[in-house]
């Protein structure tokens, strides 16, 4: 299907649902409603089929939200006085301001951190200190290499850590007999090890900041705290990996010997890196104990590094802002769902009240693992999450297992885990481009550490249910 055709399709359907009389839809919505859903259909539909970029489809949501459903919509839209079928407006501030929410900055400082630390190596230099002890026995290198990767993606852009790694990769790989199937083992330990380090921290992959918007009062993760459950899980996930890697993979080679050169900067705005890294991730673990929330930590790097040079308006140029507007796109979609009503009309006139807890964390978490394993993970997180909160909200028969807060957290670290596909995750389309493995490669080893992972994942949420974490 070209791309003029996934257009067609992608437009279509919300068309049909945009102009379709209200007497012929399954519930009774107001007009607002009605238009939100044909953008969430419009959503769905562009971001399965990718017939405009990802990004592009989050800033139409934007805009389309603005022009058809807000207190400023064109004048046509806004219908008259005493119209009760329309139903209630969204406030234009509250869309636009999406593309300025805490959480879109929260990112931001993680980018400036991540371009200031690959601009003066101090990735490579970490990389090349943290792989000395793992000697010549090229299954510990391969162990250091996912260390070292899960490391840097619990802070870095998962995508940033791959290229960065692929690129110290080189030497190792020349380091292997061309017919040896560790070579498949190493490349694919860098994407997954990324994949996996991202749910180390909330910064480290956009579903789970997608979370942490829905994440908040009573139900609010601190930085430090996400850590404490997300770090061990994350070990032993990046054990797992390593192992299962090697028996799928297994290396003919003995010993390898590698050579990462360089040495670390001393001047001043190499120093000013250092302090500022280190400080910031310090008052990011120390949590509430200063007075700063993570968001607010954030913005420190952006402003230490504008105001010294350390990022010039050049290094701007290579901000993923795709990224950003694609994760803005989504909360001005979780926004239109949440005060349109729309989402609380569907799910109230769905009966999961009678369904029993257990199915629908399963049903939710395999939902999110099956679609995110066939399109971005964010894309899918941004889809799922504002109807996963609301659904978490109005189940009582959730509370007894964590209710709202265990059912967001469990859906954001699926989508981590999903990542079978070249078009799962950019690291897994990173390596593929590499044009040294196969999707058949990507698929067995990606599917089973994925299902691994979900298991692990409802072991982790018993025992936080257990302890109490969710009361």
């Amino acid at each position: 299907m070209n791309k003029n055709w996934k257009l067609a399709v992608s437009a279509a359907a919300p068309l049909f649902i945009l102009f379709l009389p209200a007497s012929w839809l399954p519930l009774e919505m107001t007009v607002i409603e009605q238009r939100i859903l044909a953008i969430f259909l419009f959503a769905c539909l562009s971001w399965i089929l990718e017939p405009i970029p990802v990004y592009a489809t989050s800033v139409l949501i934007i805009v389309l939200e603005l022009v058809m459903t807000s207190d400023q919509s064109f004048i046509l839209f806004q219908g008259g006085e005493n119209d009760a079928s329309l139903g209630t407006l969204l406030n234009y501030k509250d869309i636009m301001a999406t593309f300025a929410h805490p959480i879109i900055l929260l990112f931001l400082g993680g980018f400036f951190l991540a371009m200031a630390t690959s601009k003066y190596r101090l990735d490579v230099n970490l990389a090349r200190i943290i792989l000395k002890p793992f000697g010549s026995n090229p299954r510990f290198i391969m162990m250091g290499l996912m260390l070292i990767t899960a490391l840097f993606s619990m802070f870095m852009s998962n995508t940033a850590t791959t290229a960065m790694m692929f690129a110290i990769l080189t030497p190792v790989l020349k380091s292997f007999d061309q017919n040896d199937s560790g070579r498949i083992a190493v490349i694919l330990g860098i994407p997954f090890a990324a994949n996996i380090g991202g749910i180390g921290t909330p910064i480290g992959t956009p579903p789970n900041a997608i979370a942490l918007r829905y994440l908040t009062g009573a139900d609010a993760i601190a930085f430090g705290t996400w850590m404490c459950f997300a770090v061990p899980y994350v070990i032993v996930m990046l054990f797992f990996a390593w192992f299962i890697l090697l028996r799928i993979f297994p290396m003919q080679s003995k010993e390898i010997h590698l050579t990462i050169e360089g040495k670390f900067l001393t001047h001043t705005k190499a120093m000013i890196l250092y302090i500022t890294f280190a400080v910031t991730v310090i008052l990011w673990l120390l949590g509430g104990m200063h007075g700063m929330n993570s968001y607010v930590v954030a913005m420190i790097p952006v402003a230490v590094f504008t105001v010294t040079q350390v990022i010039t308006a050049e290094d701007l140029k290579q901000i993923s802002w795709d990224v950003l507007w694609l994760v803005a796109g989504g909360f001005a979609l979780g926004l239109g769902l949440e005060k349109s009503g729309l989402s609380t009309n569907l799910i109230n006139n769905i009966p999961f009240s009678t369904m029993s807890p257990f199915l629908m964390v399963l049903f939710c978490t395999l939902l999110c693992y099956i679609v995110a394993n066939f399109m971005s993970n964010t894309a899918t997180a941004n889809l799922l999450m504002p109807i996963v909160a609301v659904l978490g909200a109005s189940m009582a028969s959730l509370e007894p297992l964590g209710g709202r807060t265990m059912l967001i957290l469990a859906t954001a670290m699926t989508a981590s885990l999903s990542m079978a596909l070249p078009v799962s995750t950019p690291p897994n389309a990173i390596a593929y481009s590499s044009g040294l493995i196969q999707t058949r490669h990507m698929s067995i080893a990606g599917i089973t550490i994925g299902l691994v992972g979900l298991l692990g994942l409802y072991l982790l949420m018993f025992i936080l249910n257990t302890i109490g974490f969710f009361a």
